[in-house]
């Protein structure tokens, strides 16, 4: 299956714009809301300023109307008015500064009347559009006379020219910043969006191929974010799908050999009994009639675990004695056990009551005992054991050699798995009866373990959550029909 690569990634274009715009937004929220901060906190620094140099400027009128005896030296003298001005107001400086002009602290901005309100020097300026300008007034005394007033422009007047300048430069300058911002986020946003627009178009593009069947496909897992633990997931997720790819078409090919052997040897027998080759008699049919059983016994166990599988495995759970119920299938097998030469050794403590349906435990330690049989050679041991730890019931299965090795002790309980694939199939059996066995563990919420056993075996510790309180029993449920394991035909899958 062939997949087109895009050339644009829209999760990269939708990056991009979105970070480009939340960038702009913010700078434009910023400016407007330091400008307005600045403006109207410099209007106020201005007004106190502005009125702590004309009460400053007043005192000293006050003194110099007493020197000069009046405001006739102002009248004839206006150099000497702007002088005074420059002197009290830009202390330091020899000359006014160039730029004083037309902000404040400038002579102009300044009105002199002397006590009868009659102009000394200075005219009312006026603004713009030639409207008189709204002044400012304070009181010019001398040892408690009111010897004239001075008039002056507030800063808020004087800003209307200032204002021009002053949003001339800062729409020059937040068109620099602007620009700027621009450019670093083109810059940001392009590359984060080509680098998660790469990233995401990786996984999309290995996505199909996995959906195409290609479980080969693996994703780079560089880095600690959240991407790469998702590539980590979707490894991890390519490798389970592949696994259960070979699983399945080893388990169809396994049970088309199981099946095929089987109806093989039927076929054969009945072409012999149509020859002529074979008599009909008793021998012939029973020989048939094992071959019969055989498949009735396969196919019981792959419709058990179908039904695990399907999550429909009729399970009743009800209070019961797993000790007693144990011991006594233990003791029913005893002879039995030892005609194959192996000796049972039980050691149960009882009574132990847990969850549990007692005909599907008889399956569970059926299918070990048929292990057991199966696979230890004589003379073997078995040894049994049942306690209660850490509030659960543990049951402990082990048996003497021949053991297996340590990377097979957890493939024990996969379907249709021999250890050795050479076996017979009367050495082997179906491969099924420790998947079953799992099967049944699980449905009684228990859990099992293989390990390796003192004895040189295989041990099997299982355990079950007990019921400390008497349980009604929930109505019956149909069941499918357990037959015991007589023989040694289902064999065991180490």
């Amino acid at each position: 299956m062939r997949f087109t690569r895009p050339i644009i990634s829209r999760l990269g274009v939708k990056l991009f714009a979105i970070i480009l715009v939340v960038n702009v937004a913010i700078s434009g929220l910023v400016f407007m809301s330091v400008s307005r901060s600045l403006d109207k906190g410099f209007i106020d620094y201005l007004e106190n300023t502005q009125a702590n140099r004309a009460q400053t400027l007043a005192d000293t009128l006050g003194e110099q109307w007493a020197r000069h005896d009046g405001w006739q030296w102002l009248r004839e003298d206006a150099r000497a008015w702007e002088e005074l001005v420059y002197q009290l107001l830009w202390p330091g400086y020899s000359e006014p500064p160039q730029s004083v002009e037309g902000t404040l602290g400038d002579a102009r901005d300044f009105v002199l009347h002397d006590a009868g309100s009659l102009p000394v020097i200075g005219l009312a300026p006026r603004g713009e559009n030639d409207d008189p300008v709204v002044l400012n007034w304070l009181p010019i005394e001398y040892e408690g006379e009111r010897v004239g007033t001075l008039g002056y422009r507030t800063p808020r007047e004087l800003m209307a020219d200032m204002d021009r300048l002053f949003l001339s430069r800062q729409q020059r300058n937040l068109a620099v910043i602007m620009v700027s911002l621009a450019l670093a986020s083109l810059l940001l946003a392009g590359g984060l969006g080509w680098w998660l627009g790469r990233r995401a178009r990786r996984m999309a593009m290995a996505t199909q191929r996995l959906i195409g069947g290609d479980y080969s496909i693996r994703l780079s897992e560089r880095g600690h974010d959240e991407l790469s633990r998702l590539a980590h997931d979707f490894n991890m997720l390519a490798v389970t799908l592949e696994a259960n790819r070979a699983s399945r078409q080893r388990w169809v090919a396994d049970i088309a050999h199981e099946l095929r052997t089987p109806l093989a040897v039927l076929r054969g027998e009945i072409e012999a009994l149509q020859d002529g080759i074979r008599p009909l008699d008793d021998d012939s049919l029973h020989s048939l009639s094992q071959e019969v059983g055989q498949l009735e016994w396969l196919i019981r166990d792959l419709r058990l675990l179908a039904q695990s599988d399907a999550g429909s495995l009729e399970v009743n759970l009800v209070r019961l004695d797993i000790a007693g119920a144990l011991r006594e299938r233990l003791e029913e097998a005893r002879g039995w056990l030892q005609g194959a030469g192996i000796t049972l050794e039980i050691d149960i403590a009882g009574p132990v009551f847990v969850l549990g349906d007692l005909q599907r435990l008889r399956q569970l330690w059926n299918n070990l005992l048929t292990n057991t049989r199966a696979y230890t050679d004589s003379p073997g041991r078995l040894r049994v054991s049942l306690t209660i730890v850490n509030s659960q019931a543990q049951v402990i299965w082990e048996d003497s050699a021949p053991g297996v090795g340590e990377e097979e002790l957890p493939r024990l309980t996969e379907r249709l798995y021999r250890v050795d694939a050479s076996r017979s199939r009367r050495r082997g059996g179906s491969g099924l009866g420790l998947s079953i066995a799992s099967a049944l563990v699980q449905a009684h919420n228990g859990r099992w373990q293989a390990s390796h056993s003192p004895l040189g075996g295989v041990r099997w510790t299982l355990t079950l959550p007990l019921a400390e309180l008497p349980l009604a029993s929930s109505p019956p449920i149909a069941r499918l029909p357990l037959v015991e394991l007589p023989s040694a035909e289902q064999g065991k899958e180490r």
